[in-house]
C-alpha cells in the first residue's frame, strides 16, 4: 500500500466521521431533532456536547484536507488542476468552521461570528460543487474514470437542487431533514472518490 492509498483511506474516513458525528449527537442531545434542527446546532456556542461534536467535525475538516491534498498526484492524469485545488481550498475554509465560526447559542445567526458559520459554509458549498464540475471536465475522457467524471457532474447538479430548496425552507420546521438531505451528494463524492484513487493507485 502506497502514500496515495492511505490518504485516500483518510479521506473515506472523513463522511464517515461526519455522519456518525450527527447520529452520535442527536442521540446524546435528548431534545435535538434531526427532523427539526440543523447539524450545525450540535457543535453551537452552549451546546450540551459542543466539544465532542466539534472535535468530530474538526477531524472530519483536516481528513478531507490531507486527501484533497493528495489529488494533484493521486489523479496521476496531467489533466487541470483546477478541480483539486478547489477542493483544497474549499478544505481548508471547511477547517475554519469548527475552529472559528461556530453559530450562535441555540443555532442562531445573531453575531458576526455566526454570520461567518453561514458565509463560510456557503463558500465551502460553491468551492466543493465548482471541484465536481471542474473534474468532470477533467475525467470524463480518462480510462477507468468516465463513469466517475459523471457521477461527479450529477452530484454537483443533485447538490445544487438541494441547496436551492433546503434555502427556501430554511425556517420550517424541517430544516433539519432537509439538510441532511442537502449534504447527502456532498458526502458521497466525499467518499467516492477517495474509493476511486484508492482503485486506482
Amino acid at each position: 500500500m502506497n502514500v496515495i492509498q492511505i490518504l485516500a483511506i483518510v479521506g473515506m474516513l472523513g463522511p464517515i466521521i461526519y455522519t456518525l458525528m450527527w447520529i452520535i449527537g442527536g442521540k446524546l442531545q435528548s431534545d435535538y431533532s434531526h427532523i427539526r434542527d440543523d447539524i450545525s446546532s450540535l457543535f453551537a456556542v452552549g451546546a450540551p456536547n459542543q466539544q465532542l461534536m466539534r472535535g468530530m467535525i474538526l477531524v472530519q475538516s483536516v481528513l478531507l484536507f490531507l486527501f484533497f491534498s493528495s489529488l494533484p498526484v493521486g489523479l496521476k492524469d496531467e489533466g487541470s488542476l483546477i478541480g483539486p485545488y478547489l477542493l483544497i481550498i474549499g478544505s481548508i475554509f471547511g477547517v475554519t468552521i469548527p475552529l472559528l465560526f461556530p453559530l450562535d447559542e441555540n443555532g442562531e445567526i445573531i453575531t458576526w461570528r455566526g454570520k461567518m458559520h453561514l458565509i463560510m459554509v456557503i463558500v465551502v458549498g460553491i468551492l466543493t460543487i465548482a471541484g465536481m464540475i471542474a473534474l468532470w471536465l477533467r475525467l470524463q475522457n480518462v480510462a477507468g474514470w468516465e463513469l466517475f467524471a459523471w457521477f461527479s457532474l450529477i452530484s454537483a447538479i443533485v447538490a445544487i437542487v438541494l441547496l436551492i430548496i433546503s434555502s427556501v425552507f430554511i425556517q420550517s420546521n424541517y430544516r433539519g431533514l432537509l439538510e441532511r438531505l442537502g449534504v447527502t451528494p456532498f458526502q458521497l463524492f466525499y467518499f467516492v472518490l477517495p474509493l476511486m484513487v484508492f482503485l486506482n493507485n
